[in-house]
């Protein structure tokens, strides 16, 4: 397996202290906090460590504080219900005793019933779109320090916009980007970790769509962006080895708050996942 994966994976394999208590290692990915992606997929793991033939569609969490990703993080799960098609989990997330995050997730057993979807956005195949994981190193040596530490992090996931941004020279755009996405090598057919894999990378970028239309780009030097909550709807199996596309589009930016929404795709047009976030969007003297 690609390193650059098995390191993301190695997160996901978290350590039971007691019964509904887990540990998780952080990693730094060059933003300042833990990223918020890894406590949602690592809280979401414990949940699925206390269910049993049931798959999660809806998980609801809070970024209450920053997270110090030199250290662990323990994750306590309270199991609040197991009815007959449903069982209900809560998860807090603790570092230094103090709660940093909090989490409530659905699981239900396989059921049929009524089925359908909105069609998925006429864009560009992922073949026909670059690699943009990381800038290239001239671009990359002209952006701010803050900004060239989070691009040249190796990352385990590639993307391929569908929309181009200028990182040097951001302009104003519309409230919206498509974002084509999928691992950078295969993974085992195991549905928890798919779904698990998905909670992680769907915090990439879904804020910074609130941003598009001020002409800035994340991390920008005099704008402060982090996570507030962030809400996930699991429609269909999806699996993130293969291209999955990112459309995401915000209605609303107020009160130092923006709101971005998000709908996750297969490539043949199989809608298998909806999010939303708020976040906060506070402008900083430079």
């Amino acid at each position: 397996m690609d390193p650059r994966l098995a390191v993301l994976m190695r997160q996901f394999e978290l350590e039971r202290l007691e019964v509904n208590l887990f540990r998780g290692a952080s990693r730094d990915i060059g933003s300042p906090q833990v990223f918020g992606g890894q406590v949602l997929g690592q809280a979401l793991m414990a949940a699925y460590a206390t269910v049993t033939d049931r798959t999660v569609h809806s998980l609801h969490a809070y970024f209450l504080r920053r997270g110090d990703f030199n250290q662990p993080i323990v994750y306590q799960v309270d199991r609040s219900r197991d009815g007959h098609s449903f069982s209900s989990r809560r998860v807090i997330a603790i570092q230094n005793g103090e709660q940093i995050f909090t989490f409530s997730a659905s699981f239900q057993a396989p059921e049929t019933g009524l089925e359908h979807q909105v069609d998925m956005p006429a864009v560009p195949t992922p073949d026909a779109l670059p690699d943009f994981s990381r800038p290239t190193d001239e671009i990359a040596a002209r952006l701010p320090e803050k900004m060239r530490r989070f691009m040249l992090r190796e990352r385990p996931f590639e993307f391929r916009p569908v929309e181009k941004t200028d990182f040097l020279r951001p302009h104003v755009g519309p409230p919206l980007q498509n974002v084509w996405f999928r691992t950078v090598d295969r993974l085992p057919d195991d549905e928890v970790l798919h779904r698990c894999l998905l909670a992680y990378v769907s915090d990439f970028g879904l804020l910074s769509t609130a941003a598009r239309p001020h002409g800035m780009t994340f991390p920008a030097t005099n704008l402060v962006m982090a996570s507030i909550d962030h809400a996930m709807w699991f429609h269909r199996s999806p699996r993130v080895d293969d291209w999955l596309l990112y459309s995401m589009d915000s209605p609303s930016a107020a009160g130092a708050r923006g709101f971005a929404r998000g709908s996750i795709y297969r490539r043949d047009g199989v809608l298998v996942a909806s999010t939303a976030q708020e976040g906060l969007m506070r402008m900083v003297q430079s």
